[in-house]
């Protein structure tokens, strides 16, 4: 288990507002079996709860061991979408979530057509990954991105991996400047823990906007791709 990307994910669990905000976006395309993909620490795994049944992988068996007690009762285990190996058999979902994971494996568009493979006809994936590749710094570095995306590059894979693209838009443009100057200009190794609580606080009418205008670019990605 990486250090900074444990830190990482304990410092972005504090994000409360904004990581509702995120689920909401997602909300509308989840079903009733949901599979999350690359769960970590579990931060989003209590909302996806409450909108069906979840089962959560990761390949990350330290992970695991804290998911397992903070969710008891929950399906959870080992699972790697870059090989196709998983702790369940014979199971397929309506639906599978994938947020800030693909960016950190080799081969992305072989995960997503393994993903694909565990979806039901009409199952949706949906993605949640960094964006720009000229934002690219320090910041990601350290996190183990492989690289950063733009929404021309995540609709190509989506279509090649057997999904039909049914929403893409991009996120977050008061967060990609934070990114910017933090991982490209500052060359810091992990995202300021005081800046997060007050971008928590001051983006919220920004974010609230772009629920209704898309920004013509953003810190990260948000694709939505139904299984043809």
């Amino acid at each position: 288990m990486d250090k900074i990307g444990e830190q990482t994910l304990k410092i972005m669990k504090k994000a409360d507002w904004y990581n509702n905000w995120l689920f909401l976006l997602i909300k509308p395309y989840l079903g009733q079996k949901i599979l999350e993909v690359g769960a970590g620490l579990g931060n989003f795994t209590q909302q996806l709860s409450s909108a069906g049944m979840v089962t959560a992988i990761d390949i990350d068996k330290t992970y695991l061991n804290r998911l397992g007690k903070v969710h008891k009762g929950m399906s959870s285990g080992y699972g790697n979408i870059e090989t196709g190996e998983y702790f369940f058999e014979n199971k397929s979902f309506d639906s599978a979530v994938c947020l800030n994971v693909i960016e950190h494996i080799e081969d992305d568009e072989k995960a997503l057509k393994n993903i694909n493979k565990l979806l039901e006809k009409k199952g949706k994936l949906i993605v949640f990954s960094p964006a720009h590749k000229w934002a690219y710094g320090t910041l990601d570095k350290y996190l183990g991105h492989v690289r950063r995306y733009t929404k021309e590059e995540l609709i190509k894979k989506f279509e090649n991996s057997g999904f039909k693209v049914v929403r893409v838009k991009y996120l977050n443009w008061l967060g990609l400047l934070g990114w910017y100057v933090n991982g490209r200009l500052l060359k810091k190794k992990i995202i300021p823990e005081n800046q997060l609580n007050i971008f928590d606080k001051v983006s919220r009418p920004f974010l609230l906007l772009e629920t209704l205008f898309e920004p013509p670019f953003g810190l990260s990605i948000l694709i939505v791709g139904e299984k043809i």
